[in-house]
């Protein structure tokens, strides 16, 4: 039987690079989330920096889902992260043992322990995973029992800091929610101060929690797919057991607006150049809007009808790496440079995490929702893209034409819709998939006349997209054409086709 990765197994293995100085550091971090995202990414900072030297502090996890939290425990709180991944072009494997983590509360069973956790001096920070749906208003009163919302305890914990300290200068938090919402940091601040109304919590609190505490917001990225299906193989060539073992790829990224004070306070920043502190985020943001989630929203229809199944199929395929690259760096990149001064480097970062073997990034799964993405992700960068060449990104152009045809259903059941893939039947999880279904009816796939009315009605659906896009010249006949050829070939074959021709 393997021994548990622990403080004992540790102490006696110094080869993992774990001292025991490690863990009498004071906590220093309040984390609502024991979420693989927070422990790949915002953890494994903290112990990057630990380990070098610079933070010297740990976090205390609060665990919000119900349930015992001994799986933490019985390992100390250690666990192991395992990168792996393609960086720069070359393959990444690399395995260590983080030893941040201090305790883990869970918050109904543990929550007087919570409360009095920011007793603490030396606590400063606060940071959040509870999904994007966790920062919303819920009316509730903090103080008859445990509140259920995350912003509810956020109050909580605000007003026992405050009246422990007795609103001291000083004693505030710097506050970093890392859910993917726009202005996260704002939009929390927003509803605990209106939380703190309803509660009818008194002014002067109110001016702490302004004045003394700041709310940042923040951007994450890092794909951290968690516990690995061949977690026993590679328990068994580590040599210990370890149920907390995640895996994650070797990029990340955390942006959070701040100053000088914010870099002060957040000091393990300084253990790893990628987590950055600026005075605005916004061009993190853009950047991995269009290129990352833009190229994945364009891209995945092509790919999936011609038979492919994950992001990483498409990059062993010739032509859709081929695609990909020319999204990526030859229509997109060159729209936003101007507004992102790292697009360059992350472009080529993002291609590379689209070649990692090691992730199976389901094409399916990234059409949900194809419709609004499509909008909210790539209708600016044609836009742009026609005002900075007076031309037609035309592997997007083939893209759009991609999304219709995926968009097109073949049957529905109780309101369901269907596409097809040869005989394969996949449901279009899309809330405008009524929408395009009556627009498809009309369709003749014989006729060319009523493709081209068809690319023109979507095109001009103000509630679907932002800009009327039959307004950008030879757009509508572009897309049209594409669609005509996929459906007379099939999407990849006409795709490919296409690029033969042109060559």
């Amino acid at each position: 039987m393997l021994p548990v990765l622990d403080k004992a197994y540790v102490a006696r293995h110094p080869d993992l690079a774990v001292s025991s100085e490690y863990f009498s550091y004071p906590e220093k971090i309040l984390q609502f989330g024991t979420g693989v995202l927070l422990r790949g990414l915002v953890d494994y900072l903290v112990d990057k920096a630990n380990k070098q030297g610079i933070f010297k502090g740990r976090v205390i996890v609060v665990k919000s889902t119900d349930g015992p939290v001994t799986e933490f425990s019985s390992q100390d709180h250690l666990y192991t992260t395992h990168i792996k991944g393609v960086a720069q072009g070359e393959l990444v494997n690399q395995t260590l043992v983080n030893a941040s983590i201090s305790r883990v509360l869970q918050s109904n069973a543990d929550w007087a322990e919570v409360l009095a956790a920011v007793h603490q001096p030396g606590l400063q920070v606060i940071i959040s995973n509870t999904t994007e749906v966790g920062i919303q208003y819920v009316e509730e009163k903090i103080d008859n029992s445990v509140p259920a919302s995350y912003p509810g305890k956020l109050l909580a914990v605000l007003w026992e800091r405050y009246q422990h300290f007795k609103g001291s200068t000083g004693t505030g938090f710097v506050i970093v929610p890392t859910e993917l919402v726009v202005d996260n940091g704002h939009l929390l601040q927003e509803i605990t101060l209106r939380l703190a109304a309803f509660n009818q919590l008194p002014e002067a609190f109110v001016q702490w929690v302004k004045t003394e505490n700041r709310f940042c917001n923040s951007l994450v990225d890092r794909i951290v797919p968690g516990k690995p299906r061949e977690l026993e193989t590679l328990q068994q060539q580590a040599g210990y057991t370890d149920n907390l073992w995640i895996d994650a790829e070797p990029f990340l990224l955390w942006a959070i607006e701040g100053d000088a004070y914010i870099q002060q306070v957040l000091s393990f920043h300084q253990a790893d150049d990628r987590m950055l502190i600026a005075p605005s985020i916004t061009p993190y943001r853009e950047q991995k809007l269009r290129i990352l989630n833009g190229s994945h929203t364009i891209s995945v229809p092509l790919g999936f009808l011609g038979g492919l199944n994950t992001v990483y199929e498409c990059m062993e395929h010739t032509y859709m790496r081929s695609f990909f690259r020319a999204v990526v760096l030859e229509e997109i990149l060159p729209t936003i440079q101007d507004i992102c001064p790292q697009a360059d480097i992350f472009a080529r970062d993002v291609l590379d995490r689209f070649a990692n073997p090691y992730i199976a990034h389901k094409l399916i799964s990234i059409t949900f929702q194809e419709s609004a993405k499509m909008n909210a992700r790539n209708l600016r960068t044609f836009l742009r893209y026609y005002e900075r060449y007076k031309a037609l990104p035309q592997a997007m152009c083939l893209g759009f034409a991609a999304m219709l045809l995926f968009l097109r259903p073949v049957k529905e059941e109780g309101g369901r819709y269907y596409g097809a893939r040869g005989a394969e039947h996949y449901l279009i999880t899309d809330d405008n998939a009524a929408v395009f279904a009556g627009y498809w009816k009309a369709v003749d796939t014989a006729n060319t006349t009523t493709i081209t009315e068809f690319v023109q009605q979507v095109c001009a659906d103000s509630k679907l997209w932002e800009a009327d896009l039959n307004q950008l010249p030879g757009f509508t006949a572009v897309v049209a054409g594409h669609l005509t050829g996929m459906l007379q070939e099939g999407a990849l074959a006409y795709a490919t086709g296409l690029q033969k021709a042109v060559r």
